[in-house]
């Protein structure tokens, strides 16, 4: 009887099993409304079950209506198509604290909960007399400014500097190589859009920023990851992912690199480019944090010349995250294309955030913000690697310039344990495994040194901490 009772265990399990493929399957679109399921038996051989496990299975789905049998021709998805869930797209690892998890946790926190796990400055960092001093300006502005549509292109002065601003780095752009975008996740996506079919491989960094996961799932590419190091992407298994998977595209921060704040090196940069050359590579170089630095660290678009390399940015982290304006810098020949695409997602551009952004950067108050957060995130990065010392949190390195530390726990504790429990204290953390596509990194958090200001940080990281560590438990 026992014997009985436990294989009915195992075989309910089994059958609920093969139910979520198909339901992850339905629902990630790999099956379509109207698409023919696998065979019975093909289906039985890929999920290593009995037949009999496989049509039990499906003719549970088909009560629950989610597929419909046809006599003597096998079981086809009904429709309507459920709506696209991004978190069904790839695998439901760690779905607690996934990217979603960590966007979610703080764009939706209220006042009192602390965001040392976030990606943005605090807002009273922002320059909120310049911001508003020049939206008093645009309230005099021409009527068309206010109501109108932007230009395809966007804002030909704004262009305009952007194409100086760019030449400081080395990168030669004339204003009608850049196109303006919302924002640089907009630009990304238009890229993706415009470069990638369903199906193509994508590398990036391990860890990379993790909404660069969730926008590529959306474009159903097939990501491969790298790991990342202190000047770079590690070139050997660079090379070695080229050979096996033949990537359309590397998108990468060359720097100040997220989440790791490391620079890409110009040895690393010039053999990378080498390598782009050499098996026809496009690169999406993500530019949003080069205000940050102290000194210009290298840009693979200024070695390359906006060749192969496509250069993208935004003011979302130095000026404000209401304020959406971005923009990518690209070969002149796809221009035109991209502008189609733009129009036909978008329409026109953000005409009242162009004019805000270009009324800041000609006034002088923006360059001297810059200085001042300069100074203020160098001072918040040597006080927090200072205050974790004790806490036996490490960085990785740390980082020339920027707001993010990569940091690793003591041994025996599990970043999303942690995070879990300070969240319970109103603090969102940033656990390693939402950055890195192979979920090698449980033993890292992100840290934010701006938002990492203040006792009650510290003192709730160290409680959770201390409840998650085995060792203190026993």
């Amino acid at each position: 009887m026992d014997d009985l009772a436990a294989l009915a265990s195992r075989d309910g399990t089994l059958i609920a099993t093969v139910m979520a493929t198909v339901r992850q399957r339905i629902s990630a679109r790999q099956l379509t409304p109207g698409a023919k399921l696998p065979s019975v038996r093909a289906f039985a051989k890929t999920m290593q079950v009995s037949t009999s496990t496989v049509v039990e299975a499906y003719e549970r789905l088909a009560a629950e209506g989610a597929i419909r049998s046809r006599p003597g021709s096998g079981f086809y998805v009904c429709g309507p198509l459920a709506p696209l869930s991004l978190a069904e797209v790839g695998p439901r690892l760690d779905r607690e604290i996934d990217p979603f998890w960590v966007s979610r946790q703080s764009l939706e926190a209220g006042g009192d909960v602390l965001k040392p796990g976030c990606g943005w400055l605090p807002a009273d960092w922002m320059p909120q007399q310049a911001l508003r001093r020049a939206l008093r300006g645009l309230a005099h502005a021409k009527d068309a400014t206010l109501a109108d549509y932007g230009t395809p292109l966007g804002l030909a002065p704004l262009r305009q500097l952007l194409a100086r601003r760019m030449g400081e780095h080395g990168i030669e752009a004339s204003p009608d190589q850049i196109v303006l975008t919302e924002s640089g996740t907009q630009a990304i996506d238009l890229l993706c859009r415009f470069l990638i079919e369903p199906g193509d491989t994508v590398l990036v960094d391990d860890p990379c920023y993790f909404n660069f996961h969730a926008l590529l799932r959306a474009h159903r590419a097939n990501i491969v990851s790298v790991p990342y190091t202190p000047t770079g992407p590690d070139l050997d298994l660079f090379a070695q992912a080229l050979v096996e998977h033949r990537p359309r595209l590397y998108i990468t921060n060359s720097a100040l690199h997220n989440p790791t704040g490391a620079t890409l090196s110009p040895v690393t940069a010039h053999r990378l480019l080498k390598l782009a050359d050499q098996f026809d590579l496009t690169i999406v170089e993500d530019d949003i944090f080069a205000d940050f630095e102290m000194e210009p660290a290298p840009r693979l678009a200024a070695f390359d010349g906006l060749s192969r390399v496509i250069h993208i940015g935004s003011f979302s982290k130095t000026l404000s995250a209401s304020v959406r304006c971005g923009f990518i810098a690209t070969p002149r020949d796809w221009v035109e294309p991209l502008t189609d695409l733009k129009i036909s997602t978008t329409f026109g551009g953000g005409h009242l955030s162009a004019e805000l952004v270009l009324s800041l950067l000609k006034d002088g108050s923006y360059r001297k913000h810059i200085e001042t957060l300069r100074q203020r995130l160098s001072a918040a990065m040597a006080d927090t690697i200072r205050r974790f010392e004790p806490l036996g949190i490490k960085p990785w390195i740390e980082p020339r310039a920027g707001m993010f530390l990569w940091c690793s726990l003591p041994d025996g504790l599990d970043a999303a344990d942690v995070a879990r429990r300070a969240l319970a204290d109103g603090v969102v953390l940033a656990p390693g495994n939402a950055f890195s596509l192979s979920r090698t990194a449980s033993r890292f958090l992100r840290f934010n040194v701006a938002q990492s200001q203040g006792e009650r940080m510290f003192e709730v990281l160290a409680k959770a901490m201390k409840r998650s560590d085995p060792q203190a438990e026993a």
